[in-house]
């Protein structure tokens, strides 16, 4: 009969799924999605399989990012309760591993990207990654309360990368495209921060709630909503847009700007009360407001290209 104990006692040998959460697939999908789109709204059709090969190396790109991250992070991932059961902090794979596992798929998906499209595309993902591993991780996170405002720009770079994968050049549209993310990361981050100070506070992560207080974030998310939303409409009036995506983005925007008023009056004794119901209402629709601005964006193209509109 088999001792439980030593079975207790093996070394946990890591999965399959260990290492794909290693690579943060819930952040890949945005990563995907989002250049995907950037990649389709260009002026400049890709062959399928070369788009397809673009998008695939992105994605790689992006899950080498959340390895590094993972690694550089691993004990303040294990203090937080929403990241203490990743990968890593958890001990289902080793921080070396995670390492090595981002270094080598960083190097795999720059050249392969630079090979199948071009090397505008290529050098823009290498200082994605960098700026999310480096900049962002192992810099602004543990130093300052604007992680979140100048950090953002990493998640935001891939739909101009898409474009510029498509187009070999950036314009005003990818960079409003980015300008659309890179503005929206700060307040969803913030009411989150809002109900979840305390890992922040047990972490020693400087998020603006740990440095200014719940007062100061309230207003700072209310002021990065409504410049979030002129950017947003910005967007419709480009090549890029089009009438499904300015009808979305200025109904959007117009409920999003409300919940960041409805957040900026609030109190902490009223919210306390309620158990912060606003301002987790607010995140969880800032989970759906990107999908749903690039899917209008999509919209828009398949709408353009069926000659349904110009």
């Amino acid at each position: 009969m088999t001792d439980a104990t030593s079975i207790m006692d093996r070394e946990y040998e890591a999965q399959f799924g260990d290492y794909f959460a290693l690579l943060k697939p819930r952040v890949m999908t945005l990563v995907v999605f989002t250049a995907f789109v950037g990649m389709l709204v260009a002026p400049v059709s890709l062959h399928p399989f070369v788009g397809f090969c673009a998008i695939l190396f992105i994605a790689v790109g992006g899950g080498a990012s959340g390895a590094l991250n993972m690694w550089w992070d691993a004990d303040i991932d294990a203090v937080m309760r929403r990241t203490a059961k990743r990968p890593v902090p958890s001990g289902r794979v080793g921080g070396d591993e995670a390492l090595g596992i981002g270094l080598a798929l960083s190097g795999f998906s720059v050249v392969m990207l630079g090979l199948s499209t071009n090397w505008a595309a290529a050098a823009l993902l290498a200082f994605t990654i960098f700026f999310y591993a480096v900049v962002y991780s192992m810099w602004l996170k543990r130093s300052t309360p604007q992680n979140i405002v100048i950090g953002g720009a990493a998640g935001a770079f891939p739909p101009m990368i898409g474009w510029v994968a498509a187009t070999g050049s950036v314009s005003l549209e990818s960079i409003l495209m980015f300008a659309l993310i890179f503005l929206w990361t700060p307040p969803h981050f913030w009411a989150l921060a809002l109900f979840m100070r305390s890992d922040y506070d047990d972490a020693g992560v400087p998020m603006l709630t740990v440095t200014h207080g719940r007062p100061s974030t309230r207003r700072h998310i209310l002021a990065y909503t409504v410049i979030l939303a002129a950017f947003a409409i910005w967007l419709g009036f480009t090549s890029a847009g089009g009438p499904v995506y300015l009808i979305a983005a200025i109904g959007l925007n117009a409920w999003f700007v409300k919940g960041a008023w409805e957040i900026f009056r609030r109190n902490e004794e009223i919210a306390e009360t309620d158990n912060y119901s606003v301002e987790k209402r607010f995140f969880k629709f800032s989970l759906l407001y990107l999908f749903l601005h690039f899917g209008a964006l999509l919209a828009d193209a398949v709408l353009r290209t069926a000659g349904v509109i110009g």
